[in-house]
């Protein structure tokens, strides 16, 4: 079967879309990747929906109008993947604007705005879509949900292999080895902390909103890392706390930047900053995210690679950073494998509608900590002509 898989991340810079052809066992799938494109939402857009995500109050009215402009997004982005219209079934993750973990007894819940049947009415195909629900209607984190996809799509080594996605906020899957005595393990995955949020959040401020991230990390390459700040950083709750957990804009937002910003200028001792400063807070940020990553290894398991997705992977500083920061494991992007830095998570969501479609649970209690596997999604059927 043929799948168009849609994704638009927490960076909220646009929608990422695959067409993917899947056949065999759900669990070990026959499949290949057939095309690829990215759409980048309009400025306004984008900007509407970061502020949302970062709990800047809406009208009714707005949150409609907003709803409606990434449903028509996310179809803009289907046609020009799939024009003949090869697909018989969409995944479509929507975009995050709110995300909130189960805590202290209550139940999490996660807010991905899409209008689900009329994507299928403008597509004429049926379209899976609010992924997360059913696992956080069990308990669970709800997220991240790409592991399970990882797990069936990529094939197992000789040791443990960690798939690393660097987009708004960093998440890990870690794989278990083909053989030995942890080859029957779980699979493994959780939220990270940031990559991309504050980095990207930066770069607009010092820029005055000419640029949104930092090109292959060369305005951090020309910076100093503060490394004491790093180290008190990653004492942080969310940081020390053990999975499974997700986050997202929520914690790791504007805010979240404007504190550490004021830290890194207390440290910097130059007032007003320097315009070295700027470079400074960049190659601090941007070392932050790797020491997260890197910190969350060595509290569990070193694996012999790490697989690196999503636009850090060509962010060229951060990558170095990764390196430099993960010794005994070799650092390569994804993209060796046949995957693109911006397709993994399309991809992953093609699959769990797949999945849907099958009646094949999509979800692992070991990553999302619900008590049971579950199948994902909600599915909308249109009733218009198949459209062409």
């Amino acid at each position: 079967m043929r799948v168009l898989g849609l994704m638009s991340g927490t960076s909220a810079d646009g929608v990422d879309a695959v067409l993917a052809q899947f056949a065999g066992p759900p669990a070990r799938p026959r499949w290949r990747l057939l095309r690829h494109a990215f759409r980048p939402y309009p400025t306004a857009l984008r900007h509407a929906l970061v502020a949302a995500g970062q709990g800047v109050p809406l009208a009714a009215e707005e949150v409609l109008e907003l709803s409606e402009a990434v449903t028509e997004a996310q179809a803009a982005c289907a046609r020009a993947c799939d024009p003949q219209a090869e697909a018989e079934l969409v995944g479509c993750h929507g975009q995050t604007l709110w995300h909130r973990p189960p805590a202290g007894g209550r139940r999490g819940a996660s807010w991905q705005l899409l209008q689900g049947p009329v994507l299928a009415e403008l597509l004429g195909r049926p379209v899976v879509f609010d992924f997360r629900s059913q696992d956080l209607a069990l308990g669970g984190q709800g997220a991240p949900l790409v592991p399970a996809a990882d797990a069936a799509l990529l094939p197992a080594i000789g040791g443990w292999r960690a798939v690393l996605n660097l987009g708004g906020i960093a998440n890990l899957t870690l794989l278990p080895p083909a053989t030995g005595p942890d080859r029957h393990q779980q699979v493994r995955g959780w939220d990270c902390g940031p990559a991309n949020t504050l980095l990207d959040l930066a770069v607009e401020r010092f820029s005055g909103g000419t640029l949104c991230y930092d090109a292959d990390g060369r305005w951090a390459a020309g910076g100093q890392v503060n490394e004491t700040l790093i180290e008190r950083w990653l004492q942080e709750p969310y940081l020390q706390a053990a999975p499974p957990k997700s986050t997202g804009r929520e914690l790791f937002g504007a805010p979240d930047l404007e504190r550490r910003l004021a830290e890194l200028t207390s440290a910097c001792g130059h007032d007003p900053p320097a315009a070295s400063d700027q470079a400074d807070a960049l190659a601090s940020l941007t070392a932050f995210t790797a020491a997260v990553v890197a910190a969350d290894l060595k509290r569990g398991i070193t694996p012999l690679e790490l697989l690196v997705a999503g636009g850090g992977a060509r962010n060229g500083a951060l990558m170095a950073e990764l390196r430099r920061r993960c010794p005994g494991t070799q650092v390569k992007p994804l993209a060796e494998l046949g995957i693109g830095e911006s397709e993994r998570e399309a991809l992953g969501f093609a699959l769990l509608a797949w999945w849907h479609q099958k009646g094949f649970e999509g979800s692992l209690p070991s990553v999302t900590g619900a008590p049971q596997a579950a199948v994902l999604g909600v599915r909308a059927d249109p009733q218009g002509p198949r459209q062409r």
